[in-house]
């Protein structure tokens, strides 16, 4: 039998009264069979007439969120499960972008139909509560086994050019082959510009998931160079597998740090511009990169090193230095400074702010950020420690 959360068989038989067959379908039953822990299930519902029927047999369970209504599909947060629910459907494009479909919900759908619009075998699969079996239209669990990634339909699965990361995504995430017929299909989809009419919002998300999701994400970026879309040199893509195992807040941007590494200044903007407008990301990788090509590991000293922590953060420069390779002790040496200075992870805060120039007489101006990025420099310099030594130096300062 199939393991599922025993917690929603509450659900299930509720479902049951009502002459509605509850299946479980997509990723949750593919991660399962990977021996791969999920909170996200995706439940398709057979012999449901309509959303409405279905908000009101759920609403003792919790909020149920309709913001899917559109596809047919509707969300729950039940006992920290991510659930979807869904009509059964087909749909067909019949314009560009990811919401081009026509979709068509049928209660009387049989599930082969139903799972033929999935875009890979192994997220095809579904297993049928009640009768406590898996379904298997498209031979998903052999590629499984096999570690092969295949379309179920190559027809269809051109309709959606995202497919093409998404594919390469599984495949550096479980480290799968993909099927040769499915690579043509996806080259040509390169090549002939269908995934220039995908939205990078779109594309960053499903690149997010393979840098924060595979061990070796390099699997996935060789597979893009194949396909002709990016090229890396193997030594970057060599550090980004030595990042896959750090706090997924942090490693997105130091892996995209990484993948800038080689590029020319130049040409770093225009590659990031493909994947996303944020400029906080933007910003905070030309300053990670700007240290990398900047300071140096063989001249480290109090003030250097101050310095370099009111840019980045330390502790994750030091991440990078160790996955491109750099010399041990050396960053080892910069490590312990750091700590000795209390750099690690934040600047030194500043002994004199505002406040302090007013009370020495001054009024607020703009001359007060000029003064007070001296006062810092100096106390980098080390030219004062305290307080009280501070407010000496800026008496000297201002006469």
């Amino acid at each position: 039998m199939f393991d599922y959360p025993n917690k929603l068989d509450i659900i299930f038989d509720k479902l049951d009264l009502y002459g509605i067959k509850p299946i479980i379908v997509g990723g949750y039953i593919r991660d399962k069979i990977l021996h791969l822990n999920s909170k996200d299930i995706d439940i398709e519902l057979y012999g449901l007439d309509s959303l409405d029927i279905l908000e009101n047999i759920l609403q003792e369970f919790g909020d149920v969120n309709t913001v899917g209504r559109s596809f047919g599909v509707c969300k729950l947060l039940y006992d920290g499960l991510d659930l979807d629910f869904s009509l059964p459907r087909t749909d067909s494009k019949i314009d560009k972008g990811h919401k081009g479909f026509n979709v068509l919900t049928d209660k009387n759908l049989d599930y082969k139909s139903a799972a033929s619009r999935r875009d890979f075998t192994i997220n095809s699969m579904g297993y049928d509560v009640k009768e406590k079996k898996l379904l298997d239209p498209f031979g998903g669990q052999k590629d499984l086994d096999l570690g092969i990634l295949r379309a179920v339909d190559l027809k269809k699965f051109a309709e959606d050019p995202l497919r093409v990361l998404r594919g390469v995504g599984f495949c550096a995430r479980f480290e799968f082959q993909m099927q040769t017929q499915l690579f043509n299909e996806c080259k040509s989809l390169v090549d002939n510009g269908s995934l220039k009419e995908l939205a990078k919002e779109r594309l960053f998300g499903e690149l997010q998931k393979m840098l924060l999701k595979a061990k070796k994400p390099s699997i996935g970026f060789v597979l893009l160079e194949k396909l002709s879309l990016f090229h890396f040199s193997h030594t970057i893509l060599d550090a980004l597998d030595k990042l896959a195992s750090i706090n997924p807040k942090k490693r997105l941007l130091l892996m995209l740090t990484l993948l800038s590494y080689d590029l020319r200044e130049d040409k770093v903007h225009a590659f990031l511009s493909q994947l996303t407008d944020e400029k906080a990301i933007h910003k905070q990788i030309s300053l990670y990169l700007s240290a990398l090509r900047n300071f140096s590991l063989q001249d480290v000293n109090n003030y250097r090193v101050y310095k370099l922590a009111t840019t980045v953060d330390i502790s994750q420069l030091l991440l990078l230095y160790t996955a491109l390779s750099k010399d041990e002790k050396e960053i080892n040496h910069l490590l312990n400074k750091a700590k000795e200075l209390n750099v690690l992870s934040s600047a030194m805060p500043p002994l004199l702010v505002g406040k302090d120039l007013i009370a020495v007489g001054l009024s607020p101006s703009k001359e007060f950020s000029t003064i007070l990025k001296e006062a810092y420099k100096a106390q980098m310099q080390e030219k004062f420690t305290t307080h009280q030594d501070a407010k000496k130096w800026l008496k000297n300062f201002i006469k």
